[in-house]
This record gives C-alpha cells, sequence and structure tokens, in this order.
C-alpha cells in the first residue's frame, strides 16, 4: 500500500477562499437556485422529459459502459470501514444434498464511504443547521431523514452524461492529490473535447482518482485528493447541469477554505440542490469516448428504492 503522497502546491489560479469570500459564494449560489424555483426536486426540475429524449435520440452505437467502481471489501487507507459481503447458503450440508438448494449472501455498506461509488441525496449535506431550501435540519433524524431524501430520485435519473477529463486537458496520468479543477479549467476541457455542457446536463469530472490509485495503492484521501475548486460551482450554475459526479468526490482536500472542510459538497447539495455522484470510474468510458469521437452520451442512475435514506450504492451506466 502507498504512503500519504506529499500535497502539491495548488495552482496558481485557485487560491483558498476566506470564510467570508465562501459564504458569499454560497448566498449568490442559493440565492440563484431559490430565483429558479428548483424545488423541491432541486437541479433535477433541469431534467425536463423534451431532454431525456434529446439525449435518447443520441445514441449512436448501444455500446453501455459502467461508470461505478468495484465494491471494497477489504480495509484499505481510505476505506477503513469496507463493505461487508458473505455468504449465508448453502451450507456444507445442502450444498451436497440430491434436490433443490439456494445460494444466498448477505451485503453491507457505509453508502458514503471514501471508496465506493454512491449517490449523495439532498438531505446529506447541513449547514448552519439547515438543509437544501432552507429545510431545518431536524428532519434528519435517528429514525431517518423526513424529507428530500433519496425516495425524490426513486425514478431514477436519465440524461445527458458529459465528461470532461482534466487529466487528458494537461496531458498527465491524474491530477495529483491537493489540485484544484478550476472553472478555467472546465471550459478549458470544453474546448479541447470539442463538446459543451448544457442545462440538465449530467457533469462528470474526471480527476484521474482511480487510474493513480490502481497504479500507486491507496492512501488517505481524506488528508489529500484532487478535486474542484470552490469558484468552479460557477460554471456549474451558469451551464444550468442537474447532477454532479467525479471520480473523486468532488471536493479537493486540503480545502480551499480553511473554515469548511467540503466546501464543493456545501455548495452544490446544500445550495444548489445538486445531487452528487462520488467516488466513480471512467477509466472504461474514456477510451470509448476516444474512439466515438465524442464525450457526451446517454446516462442512465437507479438508485436502490431506500425512502428514508441520505444516499445509495449506485452504477450509472453511460449508453453510447
Amino acid at each position: 500500500m502507498a504512503s500519504d503522497p506529499p500535497v502539491p502546491s495548488r495552482p496558481s489560479t485557485a487560491r483558498p477562499l476566506s470564510e467570508a469570500a465562501f459564504r458569499d459564494l454560497y448566498r449568490r449560489l442559493r440565492c440563484r437556485a431559490q430565483d429558479e424555483g428548483a424545488e423541491p426536486r432541486g437541479a433535477l426540475d433541469r431534467l425536463t422529459p423534451d431532454r431525456v429524449v434529446a439525449a435518447a435520440a443520441e445514441v449512436r452505437c448501444g455500446r453501455t459502459v459502467s461508470l461505478a467502481a468495484t465494491v471494497e471489501t477489504q480495509s484499505t487507507p481510505d476505506s477503513p470501514e469496507p463493505a461487508s459481503h458473505r455468504m449465508t447458503a448453502p451450507t456444507h450440508r445442502e450444498a451436497g444434498a440430491p434436490g433443490l438448494a439456494f445460494a444466498r449472501d448477505r451485503f453491507a455498506m457505509n453508502v458514503h464511504s471514501d471508496v465506493d461509488s454512491h449517490l449523495d441525496a439532498l438531505c446529506h449535506v447541513i449547514f448552519d443547521g439547515e438543509l437544501y431550501g432552507g429545510v431545518p435540519s431536524s428532519a434528519v433524524t435517528p429514525d431517518g431523514a423526513g424529507v428530500l431524501t433519496l425516495d425524490l430520485v426513486r425514478d431514477g435519473i436519465v440524461g445527458r452524461g458529459v465528461l470532461l477529463d482534466l487529466p487528458r486537458l494537461r496531458g498527465v496520468p491524474w491530477l495529483d492529490p491537493g489540485d484544484q479543477v478550476t472553472a478555467e479549467d472546465l471550459v478549458a476541457a470544453e474546448t479541447a473535447q470539442e463538446t459543451t455542457v448544457g442545462p440538465g446536463d449530467l457533469l462528470f469530472v474526471r480527476v484521474g482518482h482511480r487510474v493513480r490509485r490502481r497504479t500507486l495503492g491507496p492512501w488517505d484521501v481524506t488528508r489529500a485528493r484532487a478535486g474542484l475548486h470552490p469558484t468552479a460551482m460557477d460554471f456549474l450554475a451558469e451551464r444550468g447541469v442537474s447532477v454532479l459526479g467525479s471520480d473523486g468526490n468532488s471536493d479537493a482536500a486540503p480545502s480551499a477554505v480553511a473554515e469548511v472542510g467540503f466546501p464543493v459538497h456545501v455548495l452544490a447539495v446544500n445550495a444548489m440542490g445538486l445531487h452528487l455522484l462520488d467516488w466513480l470510474d471512467f477509466e472504461e468510458l474514456v477510451p470509448v469516448c476516444e474512439q466515438q469521437g465524442r464525450w457526451h452520451f446517454l446516462c442512465v442512475v437507479a438508485p436502490l428504492r431506500l425512502p428514508a435514506a441520505t444516499g445509495s450504492p449506485v452504477n450509472p451506466i453511460a449508453v453510447l
């Protein structure tokens, strides 16, 4: 296993934010979301039936690609409490007996781990005692969440996915832990890939986390990981994005805001009403996009039916 990596200096355009500047950004993005009337489903309201139909019409070859990583069941530096999977049947007696028997198993996981692919519901992020839309945090109790739960996406999320590949833009295999992606980086990736992010899109930002992890081994991502700079959320607001996903968890570490550990989560989920897809895997998708010469695709996201939950393991499927 790899030791904790050194944290490189941030790019010159990705400056640390003071708490006051972050709160100004938070208020501005929250007001914008409120002005657009994006409640109660948040930014998913932009994903209209017409946009789903248009996304489906762009399917060319029918190739399907998973955007999820394999669930981890071994303890690693980035997954000290891994998912558990064990067989409950057949017993030795059942396996060798004549007649019918069934193989059965049991699975359990920490949904919001730092390694497994999952979706964050709108009730996941509490900031200043409130959930998205100003809902009091008391709506989330030890018995489950009462509002803004996974039930909002019980019918799935289907729309136009767009992958922006930042390591490809910079000519490197991955972004180093601690690196932060700016709005300017996202625009440059659009230009380089000859694609455009638009209203209702599911935006996927590749930082190369998975290929680095496979090459160098797991590390403590709570201390160092590549992600978006908080000001990059202006790009998402301007383009009217509905969902944000990454092969990291969208937040960089160390945080650009010393007083807020997960500023992108706060802005995306709590201020803007964006469902997040964390710890995805784009390494099978990238070569297909390169072969097809396009970086957009139909994307189908089907969370579990867990009505009072704050998130779900998920296996998004790109259809090209």
